[in-house]
């Protein structure tokens, strides 16, 4: 998934929501017993979830995080934890001896799995005394795979949500602990849904989930397969833009790819990225303006291109080597006029 752009500052008054969660089902004696946490992720929704489990002192005795790629930024989740003097581990496969006896060694209740894109095994998930849970950001059995929320909006879906389940070695294929569902705007971005919605749903829905298993209430249900659905990742051949499909698709390609991977088309060869964007659908033949591809019109804030059904009004995009731009701006500077061709 991509998950992992995760912020913090809507967890301020996460600590009586979740207390409000307790007592209304019946669990809060069993918060006298601190738990006793591994948290398996990576990024700023891993570092979310350990800030939650933290703040209301719950103990996490080791965190596991995949390596930093070669001159990439340390990662966020690995930084918090060191902050604040927990264990760290980092290995390159979750399937290696190593990673087996440090995680057996810790001896802890739960393991957390937050955003997590290294193979975790059945044998490494189950060392836990009460077993691991999972974050996905979708409804499952529906959108099991990595770009779980660019698919969905990418297809136009006006409803969407997450799940917490148990991990198994079929990729978010285990049984489902609780879900929360959201809608999904018809002009938001995957980053829209996303900060707002599916990583602040999803700390509280951990720390849930994770209080159920832990008082032994927790249900586990099966994934309906005839419901199921799995999709790879939407990287940057899949958010290519074709002028010739229809605008309603182009508009939703825009927001499930913005802000990444970028929606993208081409000018005299060299890419350009499409992000914030208006559809405008035409009405009737005499509406239509030039040719599919083609810049129609270039104003003081945008520039619109011709689709089938209607236009894609552009109001950022970004060229091979420049930084985002305002579109009428990116217009001027790249001498884009009407009846320019893009796509070719």
């Amino acid at each position: 998934m991509r998950a992992g752009l995760a912020r913090t500052d809507r967890l301020s008054r996460k600590h009586t929501l979740h207390r409000a969660v307790l007592n209304s089902a019946g669990l809060k004696h069993e918060r006298n017993r601190t738990m006793k946490l591994a948290i398996i992720g990576q990024q700023d929704f891993g570092k979310s979830v350990l800030e939650a489990f933290l703040e209301r002192n719950d103990e996490v005795a080791g965190v596991f995080c995949a390596p930093e790629k070669p001159g990439a930024k340390p990662d966020p989740l690995r930084t918090a934890a060191e902050e604040r003097g927990l264990k760290v581990f980092q290995f390159s496969s979750l399937k290696v001896p190593e990673a087996h006896e440090a995680l057996k060694a810790l001896n802890v209740d739960l393991g957390v799995m937050a955003y997590v894109l290294q193979f975790a095994p059945d044998s490494f998930v189950q060392l836990p005394r009460l077993g691991t849970i999972q974050y996905h950001p979708s409804l499952l059995p529906k959108y099991r795979g990595p770009s779980s929320i660019n698919w969905p909006i990418i297809r136009g879906d006006t409803r969407g949500g997450l799940s917490i389940f148990r991990p198994t070695e079929g990729l978010d294929e285990g049984p489902l602990i609780l879900q929360k569902t959201c809608d999904i705007g018809p002009d938001e971005t995957i980053g829209e849904v996303y900060f707002n919605k599916l990583s602040p749903m999803g700390v509280k829905a951990m720390l849930e989930a994770a209080d159920l298993v832990f008082a032994g209430k927790h249900t586990e249900t099966v994934q309906d397969e005839s419901q199921a659905s799995y999709e790879g990742w939407c990287r940057d051949a899949e958010a290519r833009i074709h002028w010739s499909n229809h605008v309603d698709f182009i508009y939703n390609l825009i927001r499930g790819t913005n802000p990444a991977p970028g929606a993208w088309t081409t000018l005299n060869g060299k890419k350009v990225q499409i992000f914030d964007a208006r559809k405008h659908l035409f009405r009737r033949f005499a509406d239509v303006a030039g040719k599919i591809g083609e810049v129609s019109e270039v104003t003081e804030a945008s520039f619109k291109v011709t689709a089938q059904g209607g236009v894609i009004e552009v109001l950022r995009a970004r060229g091979e080597d420049g930084k985002k731009l305002a579109g009428g701006e990116f217009a001027r500077t790249n001498g884009l006029a009407k009846g320019t061709l893009l796509g070719t």
